[in-house]
């Protein structure tokens, strides 16, 4: 067996090392580079965060209720015909639902009823159930056209002993300017501020 010299040893070795560090080198610049997130949030119109809650609102409790399920997670749903898809690069800052939860609190800030969430204290008059069943961009024609945001919400109103007081159904159809994720995302704003205010409208009606 023929021994090396010390010095030929290390010289392949760290000759070895490099070409090593060359091959991964290659790889990594092979992979493709993706192209960054877009993240949008929405507000419903006319939402106050500095709201105050009014000292004699009427409380009421919100039950837990459901959400559209394709729709729920921070990807923006689109419909067209029988197939579903989700914008590509372009998410909620957060769930849709948790969006859409936050939405509403903040607008029930500003009204004659203060709405108590689960967790929270507080004696309640009332409770609410909400559920979205819709929450989507349809593409109802051209799919190279702007899409229709609809939100659809179905509202259950009861007293704290449980007798019902009514039910109802809130929907908002409304058209983006453009078919780009900015002018969709517009749309949503609306769409979630029309159901929001006629919501509002209607729990205080039946709850005063």
């Amino acid at each position: 067996m023929i021994r090396l010299p010390r010095r030929v040893v290390l010289f392949l070795r760290i000759v070895t090392l490099g070409a090593f560090a060359l091959v991964l080198s290659g790889c990594i610049s092979l992979l493709p580079k993706s192209k960054p997130v877009q993240l949008y949030r929405f507000a419903a119109v006319g939402a106050e965060t500095t709201a105050t809650p009014r000292p004699n609102a009427i409380a009421v409790f919100r039950t837990n209720g459901s959400f559209q399920s394709e729709a729920a997670d921070d990807r923006i749903l689109t419909v067209s015909g029988g197939k579903a898809a989700y914008v590509a690069q372009s998410r909620w800052v957060a769930p849709a639902e948790l969006l859409f939860d936050e939405a509403v609190a903040k607008a029930f800030d500003a009204s004659a009823v203060r709405l108590i969430a689960r967790g929270q204290q507080g004696r309640f008059a009332y409770a609410l159930r909400l559920d979205v069943r819709n929450f989507e961009a349809r593409y109802d024609s051209d799919p190279k056209a702007a899409p229709t945001v609809v939100v659809r919400l179905h509202a259950a109103l009861t007293r704290s002993d449980q007798t019902r007081v009514g039910e109802q159904d809130f929907e908002a159809k409304v058209r983006a300017s453009d078919n780009r994720v900015g002018e969709i995302v517009g749309a949503y704003n609306r769409a979630v501020g029309e159901v929001i205010g006629k919501l509002i409208a209607w729990t205080e009606a039946g709850a005063t």
